[in-house]
């Protein structure tokens, strides 16, 4: 088998153009990149007779050796090595003496073979040194030379001679070992049926106890679980099994401890056991009110989800996958289900699994195998109808050792659940009681089969009024205890919180807010530590920058200045909307050339010379010279250059920026737009327009435009964005430049 890539390209290569390749050994083998001093300089030359490849990235190739050869330089070392050889010189022998040692090789031969007895006789068969003396030197070597020093010291001897003494002597010595091994083992197995009588004595003592009430059989022991626990019908004709096979074991023995590791997690696993379900509606909307501020479809998504439940006693209705930015809550949310319905909570991230084993199990093939994570949840849950949380979904990756995602399948399709087959477990266990809830930050990484059998639900990023509720009720209180202070002793004004907010973060949830929330009630603890008089505190707005320091975002990053050439866009990316700046320069005695910087991607670059067809189309309009498209050379930069940027959702942004640099008309800094742009001038709908819209929220922008066919997206958009922006549908680019440019 070859496993290292220079071996593996010499072998394709060679097989690819008929060629003989020259086969030389390590001198140690645990070098992964030997170099020409980790070889020996005598080989055998082979032919390669098949070619096949195998599924753990390495090839086995069929050759058969021809002659031998000693290398006389190394011409190039890679991608693979290429050598000069030359053939090995070989000496005259004396055939008087060659045939007197045929015979006596052959003596030594025979007798080997009937001590070895590991040794086939079909591969040995036929072989005589005086019938065909290289055949049986090289067979011999072959199938009886362990070491691999002593298969190139024979392959370096140029006397024949030399070549069949060596062989001689090592039927001789050998046969001598093996000898001496036997008389041994005769003794070992004397040894052994003592220990077996010892063994038959204590299981007759054992039972003698048994019968005097002393002790109890751990078989028997394992009947009366099986008995008490109501089990399938095959769980326990599997189990039964599994005890019949231990009583035929030594106890110490490996095999048996897999066994009771078996018998045990059967044991063990719920199987009838449930959480009684008093779904109490008002009561599960009270406690997600409890736990969660605003969030209002989501929470009404999961009372209809607990009212069918409620109805229908079953959970095939669509897994439920909660998909947002992170820190907007999904996890939690997911908690509150559990709390809300009275169940048992089974949290299992999936993030960086790349193994199937991890949700199917291994195989009990080896000691040490264990069952996947879903059945080693259900035993932490001990009940058969947990809330299973199946974390960050999206970040799941596969590779040779097998697919996870698509071992998912099995378990969260609601036809196949009631018998889904762990590797370990070898029976079927029923799923169908469990209530599966996932989690991602992005569906783009799910497979499209495994997204059909989920229902999406979306957590968008929140508005500073929800932040700002979310610190008073939530995180204040939560990081004064984790922080061992008193309740009510550190109060902060809500105008404090929504400076923490606009100056401190920049997010679309609220990690970082808690964070910096949680940054403030430590630097009271400290003063508090340090001998403070104060009972109580309250932060004031003047007062951050004593705990916080200078603010990290300041509101002129932002265009604060209506500008030519310069236009704001909105982007959507996995941890919420962002806006998105774009400059245009025209460079003077150019040749019309487009110049695109800001790491964008194939769409986006498509977009922007769409735009500029658009913008050329329209020269007459804003009095620009056809000329100008000709003599300068454009430089469209997208800020950020280091964040990848991709989609068509810029178009139209592209377009403004465009026009404003030809025509010298400036761009009123209060406006952000998005829409995909057409050659006719016509507006597409985009995606994400609640976090677009986030965004123009926390930029400060007065006006949004959209494209008309988004108006249906509007019921999305909190009221309070709405509220403060000025959202203008279009249709075409034209009603865009007539808001956009002043």
């Amino acid at each position: 088998d070859a496993v290292r890539d220079k071996s593996m390209l010499a072998l394709n290569r060679a097989a690819e153009e008929n060629q003989d390749v020259l086969f030389v050994a390590q001198r140690d083998a645990s070098i992964a990149s030997p170099m020409p001093k980790d070889l020996y300089r005598v080989g055998t030359v082979a032919k390669i007779k098949q070619v096949l490849k195998l599924p753990n990235n390495t090839i086995r190739v069929l050759v058969v050796g021809e002659k031998r050869m000693e290398i006389s330089d190394f011409i190039h070392v890679s991608p693979y090595f290429e050598v000069e050889a030359v053939p090995l010189e070989e000496e005259t022998p004396d055939y008087q003496m060659l045939d007197a040692l045929k015979k006596v090789a052959r003596e030594h031969f025979d007798s080997y073979r009937k001590l070895d007895k590991k040794l086939s006789s079909d591969m040995l068969a036929g072989l005589n040194p005086e019938d065909d003396l290289f055949k049986f030197i090289y067979t011999v070597a072959n199938f009886c030379y362990t070491s691999d020093l002593a298969k190139q010291k024979l392959l370096e001897m140029t006397d024949v001679y030399d070549q069949l003494k060596n062989v001689t002597e090592f039927f001789a010595k050998e046969g001598e070992i093996i000898a001496l091994q036997k008389k041994i083992a005769a003794d070992v197995r004397q040894s052994i049926d003592k220990n077996q009588k010892e063994f038959y004595l204590r299981e007759q003592i054992r039972a003698i106890k048994k019968e005097l009430g002393e002790d109890e059989d751990e078989l028997e022991e394992y009947r009366k679980k099986i008995d008490q626990k109501k089990l399938p019908d095959y769980a326990k004709e599997k189990l039964n099994k599994e005890i019949a096979r231990m009583e035929k074991m030594n106890p110490t023995s490996p095999e048996a401890g897999v066994c009771r590791s078996y018998i045990e997690w059967v044991l063990e696993l719920p199987w009838n056991e449930t959480t009684k379900d008093n779904v109490d509606l008002v009561e599960a909307r009270r406690i997600l009110d409890e736990d969660h501020y605003g969030l209002e479809k989501v929470k009404d998504r999961i009372v209809e989800f607990l009212a069918v439940h409620e109805l229908t006693s079953n959970y095939k209705t669509p897994i439920l996958c909660f998909v947002g930015p992170p820190g907007v809550g999904k996890t939690s949310v997911v908690k509150s289900i559990a709390r809300a319905a009275g169940k048992k909570f089974i949290n299992m991230s999936l993030g960086g699994v790349r193994d199937e084993a991890e949700i199917r199990g291994h195989r009990r093939t080896y000691i040490g195998s264990l069952p996947g994570r879903i059945i080693n949840g259900m035993k932490q849950a001990g009940v058969v109808n947990p809330v299973f949380l199946l974390d960050e979904i999206d970040k799941m990756t596969s590779d040779f050792r097998g697919d996870p995602a698509s071992a998912l399948l099995e378990v969260l399709d609601p036809n196949q659940n009631f018998d889904f087959k762990d590797h370990y477990l070898e029976i079927p266990y029923d799923l169908s009681k469990v209530m599966f809830v996932a989690t991602a930050n992005t569906v783009d990484t799910i497979p499209p089969a495994l997204l059909d059998r989920m229902e999406l639900i979306e957590l968008s990023g929140y508005t500073y009024r929800e932040k700002t509720e979310i610190a008073k009720k939530y995180l204040l209180p939560k990081q004064i205890e984790a922080n061992g202070l008193e309740n009510d002793s550190v109060k902060i004004t809500d105008e404090a919180i929504e400076s923490i907010i606009e100056g401190y973060t920049k997010e679309s949830g609220v990690r970082n807010l808690e964070r910096e929330i949680a940054t403030v009630v430590r630097k009271i603890a400290v003063e508090i530590v340090n001998g403070s008089k104060k009972k109580s505190f309250s932060v004031k707005k003047n007062e951050l920058e004593k705990y916080l320091g200078v603010r990290k975002f300041t509101d002129d990053e932002n265009n604060k200045e209506d500008e030519v050439g310069c236009a704001t866009g909105l982007a959507w990316t996995r941890v919420g909307g962002t806006t998105l700046n774009i400059e245009v320069t025209l460079l003077p005695s150019g040749k019309g050339d487009i110049i695109l910087t800001g790491s964008l991607g194939d769409v986006m670059k498509e977009s922007c010379r769409t735009a500029l067809s658009v913008v050329r189309a329209r020269a007459d309009k804003f009095g620009i010279l056809d000329e100008s498209f000709t003599k300068n050379d454009i430089h469209l930069h997208f800020l950020e250059g280091a964040t990848p940027k991709d989609g068509p959702s810029a178009g139209i942004t592209i377009t403004t920026a465009l026009t404003s640099a030809f025509s010298g008309k400036k761009v009123k800094s209060s406006v952000a737009m998005t829409g995909e742009i057409t050659l006719r001038g016509n507006v597409l709908p985009i995606g994400g327009l609640k976090e677009k819209s986030l965004a123009a929220y926390r930029a400060g922008i007065k006006t949004l435009i959209i494209p008309k066919g988004n108006e249906k997206d509007l019921a999305d958009v909190p009221s309070e964005v709405k509220d403060k922006l000025e959202i203008i549908p279009v249709s075409k680019i034209d009603e865009v430049l007539e808001i956009a440019l002043v």
